[in-house]
């Protein structure tokens, strides 16, 4: 979904478990459209290939299909011109950092809901996007999962625990502040 006089256009790698109809991300995708944002949704493992669980964290095949995904949308009319980000949950935030990383992916901003950002390892280095890491209050190991992969960012960063929230974020307004987080966190970084 690209709305008339989008500049930016936010794509998703979900985690495992999910899918590109993730009721999730299609929320926060659904908020970025409000704020005139483009989002595109993709599973980045076929159903079969998502049977084995060790594609869901097979960081590089991940990585080099979110790669794949943006390089389609610079060849769209709607996303040519676009400033483009990446939002990733659960193990696609690390595929989105990875992806960041790689030279010439021209990525604006990342953003982690709930990521294994560590899953990354020694590309987090070398992501230059500015990168916002959102956090359940509750999700205590996550949190400090994300702690120790946000000090190997050396790009503009920031981490957010969103209190009393769980991993999933499933609780009264806490995936709202999600997506006004990352609404916030693009709209700043997603410009010509």
């Amino acid at each position: 979904m690209v709305p008339a006089g989008a500049t930016g256009v936010v794509v998703f790698a979900h985690g495992s478990g999910s899918s590109r109809a993730s009721p999730r991300n299609t929320f926060v995708a659904r908020l970025l459209n409000d704020a005139g944002l483009g989002t595109l949704l993709l599973d980045l493992l076929t159903e079969g290939e998502e049977a084995d669980r060790a594609n869901v964290f097979d960081i590089d095949l991940l990585a080099e299909r979110l790669g794949g995904a943006i390089e389609w949308l610079r060849g769209e009319p709607a996303g040519g011109d676009a400033v483009i980000g990446l939002f990733g949950a659960s193990t696609g935030a690390a595929a989105a950092l990875s992806a960041a990383a790689r030279p010439g992916a021209r990525v604006a901003a990342v953003v982690s809901r709930g990521g294994r950002p560590d899953l990354a390892g020694p590309r987090l280095a070398e992501v230059q996007a500015p990168t916002l890491l959102i956090v359940g209050g509750l999700d205590t190991e996550v949190i400090e999962l994300n702690r120790q992969a946000q000090a190997q960012l050396r790009g503009p960063n920031r981490l957010d625990v969103v209190p009393e929230a769980t991993h999933l974020f499933e609780e009264p307004g806490a995936l709202e502040r999600v997506a006004e987080l990352a609404r916030d966190w693009f709209a700043e970084y997603l410009r010509r």
